[in-house]
C-alpha cells in the first residue's frame, strides 16, 4: 500500500512512503526523473550534465563543479547524492570511490540510479535492481547515459551513440543526447521539466563566470523544444558579448559577424541590436548605428526614449549632436 505524505528535502514536494515494517524504515518515494546524462569534454575541461523527466523543476537533480566532476541522481531519488558526490570528488575521491561510498550508506540503493564523472575522468553509474523499468544505464568515454521509466529498453544505447556522433560544444552535445532519448520513445509518462548545465574547466573564483550554461525548463509541454530555444539564447548572448569585446579591441568586422550570428540565433530579439548599436557608438561608428537603431526604435518607442537616460548614466556620449541624429531615426 502507498500513503500520500509531504516531505522536506531539497524541495518541498509530494511524495509516496511506502509503509513501514519492523525491519524497515519509511521510505520516500519520489520519481524524480528519467533520463540524463554526466559528461567531461578533455578538451576543454568543461563538465556538464543534462536532464529530462515527467516531473517538476528537474534541474535539482543534476550537479556540476569546475576541475572536480559532474554528478545526477534520479529514479526513486535521494537529493544528497549531488552535493556529498561533489564534496567526496573535491576531497580526492575518484567517481567509484565516491559512489561506492554513498551507497554503502544508503540502505536503498536498490532504487537509486546516479551517475558520476570526476576530473581523472572516472566514470561510475548505477541503476538500482528495483528501479522502475524500463531502466539501464551505459557508460562511455568520459560520459554516462542512464535512464529510468522508459517506454523502451533502447534510450541508453540511443543516448550513447547520439552523444559520440555530436558535433559542437559540449553543451550541444547534450542537448543532442536529451533529444535522442525522446526520439526512441523518452518517459512513459511523457514530458514535463529538462535542464542543461555546464561549467569551466577551471573554477575563477567567480561561481557567475563558472556556470557557462545554466538552463532550466521547469514545467512545460515541450521542455526540450524550450530547452533548445534557451540554448540558442544563451549563445546569442556569448557571441553578443563576444562583439563587444571586438569592438574594444577595434576589430569592427569580427564585431559584426557575432553580432550578425547573434542576431541569427535570436531573431526579433531587440536587445541584441539596441546594444551593438550603443557599442557602436561608444567605439565612434555613429553611422554604423543608426540602422540598427532605426530597427530598435520601429518595434518599440521605449528604446527611442532609453537613449537620453544612458546619456546622463555615461554609457552613450554627452554630445548633442550625436544624440539627436539617433533620436531622429
Amino acid at each position: 500500500m502507498f500513503k500520500f505524505t509531504l516531505a522536506l528535502s531539497v524541495l518541498v514536494l509530494p511524495v509516496f512512503a511506502l509503509a513501514a515494517t519492523n525491519t524497515q524504515r519509511v521510505l520516500p518515494i519520489r520519481p524524480v526523473n528519467t533520463y540524463s546524462i554526466v559528461a567531461y569534454d578533455s578538451a576543454t575541461g568543461q563538465f556538464g550534465a543534462a536532464v529530462q523527466s515527467h516531473w517538476f523543476k528537474v534541474a535539482n537533480v543534476i550537479w556540476a563543479e569546475p576541475n572536480v566532476g559532474a554528478v545526477a541522481t534520479q529514479s526513486l531519488v535521494d537529493f544528497a547524492y549531488g552535493p556529498l558526490g561533489i564534496e567526496m570528488m573535491k576531497l580526492g575521491k575518484t567517481a567509484t570511490q565516491a559512489l561506492d561510498g554513498l551507497k554503502a550508506s544508503d540502505p536503498n540503493y536498490h532504487v537509486r540510479q546516479v551517475a558520476m564523472i570526476d576530473n581523472r575522468g572516472n566514470v561510475a553509474a548505477h541503476t538500482g535492481d528495483k528501479c522502475i523499468a524500463e531502466a539501464g544505464h551505459q557508460i562511455g568515454h568520459n560520459y554516462s547515459v542512464q535512464a529510468n521509466l522508459m517506454e523502451n529498453p533502447t534510450v541508453p544505447a540511443a543516448m550513447a551513440k547520439a552523444f559520440e556522433s555530436a558535433e559542437g560544444d559540449l553543451a550541444e552535445r547534450l542537448m543532442i543526447a536529451l533529444e535522442a532519448a525522446q526520439a526512441e520513445g523518452g518517459d512513459i509518462r511523457g514530458m514535463q521539466s529538462a535542464a542543461i548545465l555546464v561549467v569551466t574547466g577551471e573554477p575563477t573564483g567567480k561561481s557567475w563566470k563558472d556556470r557557462l550554461v545554466d538552463l532550466r525548463v521547469d514545467d512545460s509541454p515541450e521542455p526540450l523544444l524550450e530547452l533548445r530555444r534557451l540554448l540558442d539564447i544563451n549563445r546569442a548572448y556569448e557571441l553578443m558579448n563576444q562583439g563587444d569585446d571586438f569592438i574594444v579591441e577595434g576589430k569592427l568586422d569580427e564585431a559584426g559577424h557575432a553580432y550578425a550570428k547573434a542576431a541569427e540565433l535570436s531573431p526579433g530579439n531587440m536587445e541584441i541590436i539596441y546594444w551593438h548599436a550603443v557599442t557602436l557608438v561608444t567605439a565612434g561608428e555613429v553611422e554604423r548605428s543608426l540602422p540598427l537603431f532605426k530597427q530598435c526604435f520601429e518595434a518599440n518607442e521605449g528604446w527611442r526614449t532609453l537613449i537620453k537616460r544612458l546619456v546622463t548614466a555615461e554609457i552613450l556620449p554627452d554630445d548633442k549632436n550625436v544624440i539627436e541624429r539617433i533620436i531622429s531615426e
